[in-house]
């Protein structure tokens, strides 16, 4: 087993980092710069920053608080949210994002993974999914991709699409189930299990981490290369040592 990543991630609205429930019902958690520099003190191995109302609010990434945050990163960090064409990938890329996160936009033009993937390389290309869960005889898929910040369900089956974009170039998979996000309840593990085994690229587990179990979870069971925490980092109910700790006293391999 390679090494598995723990990865604060920051989703920022109006220049502030902000946790919710299920997508919704956001509180002010903590200042991006700050956060930033606090967790590469702290040994995360890279960041995730979302800006989550970018897509919403139909316009893209604020790249204010992106330059602040390249400016004090140790580590790698990846910016998602309104990311819509090559221009936008290239403009956070110069800025010094090492990743970028695509979503809704990679959705609706599925031609832009491998564009974008041709242009600056497999490594620099995260392709983020969000699902959700649909109970039987819906007549929908039972794991269903949704866009918009989760706004939104497509009719899309999420193993069906982690496929399409594993073929067409993305690096990377950020996966977050929409049921279980700020629950602290434990990620969808069906979800995850499910997206992982059918694709060769790595898959991040994000939504629902409450306790140190649950990251265990996640990649013994889940099968994830790559665990993503948000409300419990934020509000200090764990830390990224006594998570790394954790997972290594269980067995599984982590940076140090």
């Amino acid at each position: 087993m390679k090494e598995v990543k723990v990865i604060p991630c920051l989703d920022v609205r109006e220049g502030r980092v902000v946790k919710g429930v299920k997508f919704v019902d956001l509180r002010d958690a903590r200042d991006p710069v700050e956060a930033a520099e606090a967790y590469c003190r702290e040994g995360a191995d890279e960041l995730v920053f979302l800006d989550i109302f970018a897509t919403v609010e139909n316009r893209r990434t604020r790249l204010e608080w992106v330059k602040k945050v390249c400016d004090v990163v140790t580590v790698p960090f990846a910016v998602g949210g309104g990311i819509g064409s090559i221009e936008d990938m290239k403009a956070l890329l110069d800025l010094g994002v090492d990743k970028v996160s695509i979503n809704t936009a990679a959705v609706k033009n599925p031609r832009l993974i491998k564009e974008a993937s041709r242009d600056f390389g497999k490594g620099k290309l995260v392709v983020a999914i969000d699902g959700k869960k649909n109970p039987p005889g819906s007549n929908l898929p039972r794991l269903e991709v949704v866009i918009k910040s989760g706004t939104e369900g497509i009719g899309l089956d999420i193993v069906e699409w982690a496929r399409k974009v594993e073929g067409l170039g993305a690096g990377e998979i950020l996966l977050t189930s929409k049921d279980a996000d700020g629950t602290k309840e434990g990620y969808d593990l069906e979800m995850t299990k499910a997206v992982a085994e059918a694709v060769s690229i790595p898959v991040t587990a994000s939504g629902g981490a409450g306790k140190l179990e649950h990251l265990y979870e996640a990649v013994v069971l889940g099968k994830a290369s790559a665990v993503l925490c948000a409300s419990v980092f934020h509000f200090g109910e764990i830390s990224i040592p006594e998570a790394k700790r954790y997972l290594k006293e269980k067995g599984i391999p982590v940076r140090t």
